[in-house]
């Protein structure tokens, strides 16, 4: 299937991002085989499933991620500020993501971290993914350098993903620097040059976050290759569904 929908945590456009919820309503459309998650780790190592270091705006609960343990995390809701119905929802751990979409979807699984702030995340998700037999489906990325260089060095049989947002440089140069065969990039950062070269020396390009449809005509007719991360996969389906 061309310009493959990725659900961007989950289908975050109806459900809470990042829940068991968004992760559901993901599955439960057939045409998305991917979806993008975030991972932190909790103060007592377990990596759980958001995106913000902060619980203040996805959570009725305050401070930073990684100054509170696995069971305070737990306890938030992670649901109500989506809306009524979503009462009660949970911030995942990584684990219960994993055992949601195996076997039905591939991850991209972002590794939210800068420099020493989480000492350890990488071996927590290699060991994980590798428990559940998953490494085969997952890309781990990260706009980290050191994270990516970590990865290869812990288990060199990960594929890996860099996120580029920068105006300027030369992503190109920069996966190969980092043994990456993934680009996680800003879709008005995407041009059909770059989208072109990537593709024929065999590096997956995700255009995030793209929510409209025209944006998502606009990335397909540059190249079939280009991976869709969304909110909205559903609007990718009118589109991709009906061609």
């Amino acid at each position: 299937m061309n310009n493959m929908c990725v659900a961007h945590r989950g289908f975050s456009g109806k459900a809470p991002e990042n829940t068991l919820a968004a992760v559901r309503m993901a599955i439960a459309l057939p045409f998305v085989q991917w979806m993008e998650i975030d991972v932190q780790l909790t103060r007592d190592g377990v990596p759980v499933v958001i995106h913000d270091y902060s619980l203040d705006r996805t959570t009725n609960g305050h401070g930073k991620v990684k100054n509170m343990d696995y069971e305070h995390i737990r306890r938030l809701d992670a649901g109500s500020w989506k809306g009524r119905a979503f009462r009660g929802e949970r911030v995942p751990s990584l684990e219960e993501v994993l055992s949601l979409a195996s076997g039905r979807l591939r991850l991209n699984i972002e590794l939210k971290t800068s420099g020493e702030m989480y000492p350890g995340l990488e071996k927590a998700v290699i060991d994980l993914v590798n428990t559940m037999g998953m490494r085969e489906d997952v890309v781990l990325t990260s706009f980290d350098a050191g994270a990516l260089q970590r990865i290869k060095e812990l288990d060199p049989r990960f594929r890996t993903g860099l996120i580029y947002d920068s105006r300027s440089g030369d992503p190109a140069k920069k996966l190969n620097e980092l043994g990456c065969s993934f680009l996680s990039i800003s879709s008005d950062r995407l041009s059909p040059v770059l989208a072109k070269s990537l593709a024929e020396r065999g590096v997956k390009i995700m255009a995030w976050t793209v929510n409209k449809a025209k944006e998502m005509r606009r990335l397909s007719a540059m190249h079939s290759d280009i991976m869709i991360c969304t909110n909205r996969p559903d609007i990718w389906g009118d589109i991709f569904l009906q061609a």
